[in-house]
């Protein structure tokens, strides 16, 4: 086991965290995905339990990120059903995903380089403000108030994700770990019920895949927040997700908890390969 995956596992949350995964709060049934005449997904089903962290696998190329951009409303598949909470979700846009409780981060960085780290992550607070722009920019009576609030909340995440030191640095003189963490937080602020990460740990050295494995942990356990995460650590997937998903070219050809997927022929021939 490497490094990172040792460190893991000495944080993992406690043993009664599978006792706290509930009902389904997303089924994906059925979802097939086209551009032209290439296929990026081709009947997938699988679902998403209350307070999991569910891990979506494969290689390069195998529609992982094509899925999270069918749940958060970035593509509308041509085929299949969306039910969300028990819902079924119909044309979802990507604002009222949002507006749901789902957020999001991406495989590439996508903050204000100029903002500061504070202004990034007040910017996940756009859908709770209830004052329109004239209040605002007036900075008077309810507007003051419902800004002051959206602060505080803004240094609770601060302070949960230790970057208090660069709370008023400019993202873009950031580290690449640091602006991972802080598009974490953007994430964070808007309180999801389901967080989408795409590979928040791509292009991190090995400290910092320790420090952001332990935050997604800390969401998890800690906000009761459902997770569903694309990543390419094997050993960092297999010791903190509940379940697993794998994708390759479009196909589901696995699915459940780590340790049956690790043992399964097709994923470790189209995935963890023969030596694994």
């Amino acid at each position: 086991m490497n490094d990172i995956a040792s460190a893991v596992r000495e944080q993992a949350p406690p043993a009664g965290h599978a006792g706290r995964i509930g009902g389904v709060v997303l089924d994906l049934q059925g979802i097939s995905l086209s551009f032209g005449g290439v296929k990026a997904l081709t009947d997938i089903s699988f679902d998403v339990r209350e307070h999991e962290i569910r891990s979506i696998i494969g290689p390069n190329g195998a529609g992982k990120s094509s899925m999270l951009n069918v749940i958060n409303g970035v593509y509308h598949p041509q085929q299949g059903r969306i039910l969300f909470r028990g819902e079924e979700r119909r044309r979802m846009e990507p604002h009222r995903a949002a507006a749901q409780g789902i957020a999001r981060t991406f495989q590439n960085i996508a903050l204000f380089k100029g903002m500061s780290v504070l202004d990034n992550i007040m910017t996940g607070r756009n859908l709770k403000m209830r004052c329109g722009l004239l209040r605002h920019a007036l900075y008077w009576g309810p507007a003051q108030r419902e800004e002051i609030a959206h602060r505080l909340k803004v240094e609770e995440i601060i302070d949960f994700l230790e970057i208090q030191g660069i709370r008023k640095t400019p993202v873009g003189r950031l580290p690449y770990g640091l602006q991972k963490r802080v598009e974490l937080g953007r994430a964070l602020a808007a309180e999801p019920s389901l967080l989408l990460l795409d590979e928040p740990m791509a292009g991190m050295n090995v400290e910092e895949k320790q420090d952001m494995c332990r935050f997604i942990l800390d969401v998890n356990d800690q906000f009761g927040t459902t997770i569903v995460l694309i990543e390419h650590d094997m050993g960092v997937v297999m010791d903190i997700s509940d379940r697993v998903v794998v994708l390759d070219y479009g196909r589901k050809i696995g699915d459940g908890p780590p340790d049956e997927v690790k043992r399964n022929p097709e994923v470790i021939a189209a995935y963890l390969g023969a030596a694994h």
